[in-house]
């Protein structure tokens, strides 16, 4: 791969020469094994990934990228000089370390998982050079395939998926003539209701219709925006198919009844749907084939030769130690060394923390009705440690003000999901959303979030924000920077999110007033207790700090 004193012969293989390069495997051999100690944890958040509808694909995306990488280097004639442009290489191999060092350090196994992709763009960039090495861009890119989305990312992107596959499902039956009305991602059938859930979103075929899809793009021979035109087209074909397989199970639910929906959403799932958006991406493939003068076939237009492959992929056995290569093996040993022998202090978790079982049911003027417990399955993706609500009334107000919190005492294990992520799937829209001063002055004050938001004809107020260890903001950008410095500084990973709702009355102006005076009350109310449930920085009493091995 670098620094090859082969001669080309027909195959870019002289395996006569093979004596000469054992030293340099061993260095790679080496440097691979000390590396990927630091990228342990990323290895495993990646197979805790794999292991989900959304992302079993993801084994094969390392195989795919090597693949691509063979079929690449087989344009790459075997070089038989000294490459003077390893640098860059070098420079991208230590930040790839930094970033996986600052990934373990922080226990977000994601920024780790993210270092091996830099790191194989590194190794390329050594052996090849700066010159012929970033050409091998499209099989390293590739890998990102096989990373999970952020947890805010995920929810985002499935609720949005959520809302639009439930509103192309309701249009698809419609044109089939079923009556249907949606309310958010409820499907109402009149007798029936279906919930377009999570794992209905589309996300478990969006995400390997797009890997085959980069790959086809990849394989493509034709323009560029030939190939664009196919990689941009798998998000909305692996929609449409899932907006088709909601409908079909609409359409089974309103003429044979519900007990038959189950067996037809299964059948539909996996396999069934992939294969019926590839087939609609040939066939995209095909038509702009079809509209090419050349008149070319898809089965011409797609450089499908795999043969040499192997000889290309034995190629790796004539790599030639260089200084690049044996300092950042010596560099990546050190590192492995120093981490393994420096002891590191677990995530500490808050343990002078009052329960939400505790929270009063007097607060001010306020009267707290029963706790409510919420629906399994909402329970379930919540996934909160502890969580409170229940309506709130004083005397003399006819309206109530509803209190939701939700803790979690380590976000690694599932985070905070915002209410402009759960309203819409409540079949409610947010007519308007900024952020505001609350209604307290001096050390307290802090922003939050005002929503307005409708359901037909009933308008509600909403106040949210987020707690992050005595720190509040409306922003969600602004809480994860501080959950990561927290992290970094006590290794905490606590946060919750406080969310008040109340009805607006009418449309006057005045009714507006009178629910938001409504909430600024709670709000002041409310925060004077808060800090037992949500503690913030402080006495060393209230944190474990023991020192915990790995």
């Amino acid at each position: 791969m670098e620094k090859i004193t082969v001669p080309q012969s027909t195959n870019g293989i002289n395996t006569g020469l093979s004596s000469l390069s054992g030293w340099g495997m061993f260095w790679l051999i080496v440097m691979t094994i000390a590396s990927f100690i630091l990228f342990q944890d990323g290895i495993n958040e990646l197979f805790e990934a794999w292991s989900l509808p959304e992302y079993s694909h993801g084994p094969l995306i390392p195989l795919l990228s090597a693949l691509l990488f063979l079929r690449q280097l087989k344009t790459v004639p075997v070089i038989t000089g000294p490459l003077p442009d390893r640098k860059p290489g070098v420079i991208l191999f230590a930040f790839s370390l930094c970033l996986a060092i600052a990934g373990k350090l922080i226990q977000i196994g994601d920024i780790v998982a993210y270092a091996m992709i830099l790191w194989v763009g590194a190794i390329l960039l050594i052996s090849f050079g700066w010159q012929r090495g970033r050409n091998f861009w499209p099989p390293v890119l590739h890998l990102i395939y096989m990373l999970p989305l952020p947890v805010g990312l995920y929810y985002g992107v499935s609720t949005y998926l959520q809302g639009v596959s439930s509103e192309l499902g309701v249009y698809f039956l419609r044109f089939l003539q079923v009556p249907v009305f949606l309310q958010g991602n409820i499907i109402d059938l009149g007798v029936y209701k279906l919930h377009v859930a999570e794992a209905c979103s589309g996300l478990r075929y969006l995400f390997p219709i797009l890997s085959f899809s980069y790959i086809f793009a990849v394989l493509y021979r034709g323009p560029t925006w030939h190939k664009a035109v196919l990689l941009l087209a798998a998000a909305p074909i692996a929609v449409f198919m899932n907006s088709a397989r909601i409908a079909l199970a609409g359409l089974v639910v309103n003429t044979y009844g519900m007990e038959y929906v189950e067996g037809i959403s299964h059948f539909f799932e996996g396999w069934v749907i992939f294969v019926a958006c590839i087939l609609l991406l040939f066939a995209l493939a095909w038509l702009m084939l079809f509209l090419r003068r050349d008149k070319m076939g898809l089965v011409e237009a797609l450089d499908l030769d795999t043969s040499g492959l192997l000889q290309q992929a034995a190629r790796i056995r004539h790599i030639q130690p260089s200084g690049a290569l044996i300092g950042c093996t010596i560099l990546a040993m050190i590192v492995a060394i120093l981490w393994s022998a420096i002891p590191t202090r677990d995530t500490t978790i808050p343990i002078v923390r009052d329960p939400f079982a505790l929270f009063p049911t007097r607060i001010g003027d306020w009267q707290s009705g029963p706790a409510r417990v919420l629906d399994p399955t909402v329970a379930q993706i919540l996934a909160a440690d502890d969580y409170y609500s229940a309506e709130l009334q004083r005397p003399g107000d006819l309206q109530q003000v509803d209190l939701f919190m939700a803790w979690y005492a380590d976000q690694n294990q599932g985070g905070v999901h915002s209410p402009e992520v759960c309203l819409p799937g409540g079949g409610w829209e947010i007519a308007q959303l900024e952020q505001i001063d609350a209604p307290v002055a001096g050390d307290q004050a802090f922003t939050l979030n005002k929503a307005i938001i409708q359901q037909g004809q009933t308008r509600m107020l909403v106040y949210f924000w987020f707690e992050q260890q005595g720190q509040r903001t409306a922003s969600g950008f602004w809480a994860k920077l501080q959950l990561l410095k927290g992290k970094i500084i006590n290794g905490r990973n606590d946060s919750a999110l406080i969310r008040l709702i109340t009805p607006i009355e009418s449309t006057e102006n005045d009714a507006m007033a009178q629910a938001k005076a409504r909430l600024d009350a709670a709000t002041r109310d409310i925060l004077s207790e808060l800090p037992r449930f949500s503690p913030g920085l402080p006495s060393t009493k209230a944190f474990d700090t023991t020192p915990l091995s790995r």
